[in-house]
């Protein structure tokens, strides 16, 4: 909305400011953290009193979880609804981008959305159908990976860039929506599973966001992505508002969430932001540095995806419980001393990242 008052720039100079990216992801990070800190009460309140029991607690985990009990969940609606507002204020609506990622994480969002209203309505840890799950986020993958095709230019749309050399990349033609789909839905799936102790998703997802706002500023910008000798690809650099957006949002939130947290995130949020940073990384080209930056997410998921197949193959677990962080739970690590960590490593992978943009 703001970006229209461009048009006015000629009789208010000041006006000029609107152009910049920069100038809006600022605003839009302090936007989204002020509708959060606003209304977060007022969401936090209603879900509680419309969930009553709020979110099941697994008996079989960890002990110290049963504290929890009653703490209200679908707190992905603040995110979301700060995220939404902060875009369509400062991104510029011009930009298909902004709309098919935007697409995407309200896509995912609803999915979590209505797995989370099952397990709340029915006090139970399923929600609905895996393979239904799984089913309706690829179709809005792949939707939004075909649209990325074709946006882009041939032949880079439809092709895998491999971080540290510049010219190498593979062509995979219109294989490529299937596997930009597969990128999007683990990332959304990842990112749930990581979505276990309080404050544990959140942070790390507002690093890769905040990287993948550099990111895409940078691959969006002709000077910027030929100095680097990274993939130009135009466009795409107004997806650092959206991020910035989310990092507003996501801070606004940490600060109910930070333990003992008033509320859970729940489906609605980590399904519909792992989205996000799936579509983010396909559109700017970045898939293979979103499993570097988004490391702790990978490392969630595989240890889950080893677990079930020791126990299914040979009987055995090589973990006291998955996902990893309550294998630490049961180890004795208490809750902080878990979060604090993984965050330390969210850092870590972040900046190995983003080192990537210069080695070429």
């Amino acid at each position: 909305m703001f970006y229209w008052l461009i048009d006015f720039a000629g009789t208010v100079p000041v006006f000029n400011v609107f152009r910049y990216i920069t100038f809006r992801t600022g605003g839009a990070m302090v936007t989204g953290a002020l509708f959060v800190f606003l209304f977060g009460p007022w969401i936090i309140d209603n879900l509680r009193l419309r969930q009553g029991k709020g979110q099941p607690i697994r008996t079989d985990g960890p002990q110290s979880h049963l504290v929890k009990i009653g703490t209200p969940t679908m707190g992905g609606l603040m995110i979301l609804s700060g995220l939404v507002v902060s875009t369509l204020l400062w991104a510029n609506p011009r930009n298909p981008y902004v709309w098919i990622v935007l697409a995407v994480t309200l896509g995912f969002g609803f999915v979590g959305f209505y797995d989370d209203y099952l397990k709340v309505t029915k006090q139970t840890h399923a929600g609905f159908s895996g393979r239904t799950r799984l089913a309706i986020e690829t179709v809005i993958a792949a939707a939004a990976c075909y649209a990325f095709v074709r946006l882009g230019r041939d032949p880079l749309s439809s092709s895998l860039v491999i971080p540290f050399f510049k010219d190498v990349i593979l062509n995979f033609g219109w294989f490529f929506v299937i596997f930009g789909a597969f990128i999007v839905v683990g990332a959304g799936n990842a990112v749930n599973l990581t979505d276990g102790l309080d404050g544990l998703a959140i942070v790390p997802v507002m690093i890769a966001s905040a990287s993948f706002g550099m990111i895409a500023y940078l691959a969006g910008n002709a000077v910027f992505s030929d100095y680097l000798q990274i993939n130009y690809v135009a466009g795409t650099g107004e997806l650092a508002v959206l991020c910035g957006a989310v990092l507003g949002a996501g801070l606004g939130f940490l600060w109910f969430n930070a333990p003992p947290a008033s509320i859970f995130m729940g489906d609605t949020g980590s399904l519909a932001l792992g989205g996000m940073l799936g579509s983010i990384a396909v559109a700017v080209k970045h898939e293979i540095v979103l499993a570097v930056i988004g490391g702790l997410f990978v490392l969630e998921a595989v240890s889950v995806i080893v677990q079930v197949a020791s126990f299914k193959l040979t009987g055995k677990r090589v973990f006291r419980m998955a996902p990893i962080h309550h294998h630490f739970e049961q180890k004795g690590w208490t809750e902080p001393q878990i979060v604090i960590r993984f965050w330390i490593i969210s850092v870590m992978l972040a900046l190995i990242g983003l080192s990537t943009l210069k080695l070429r």
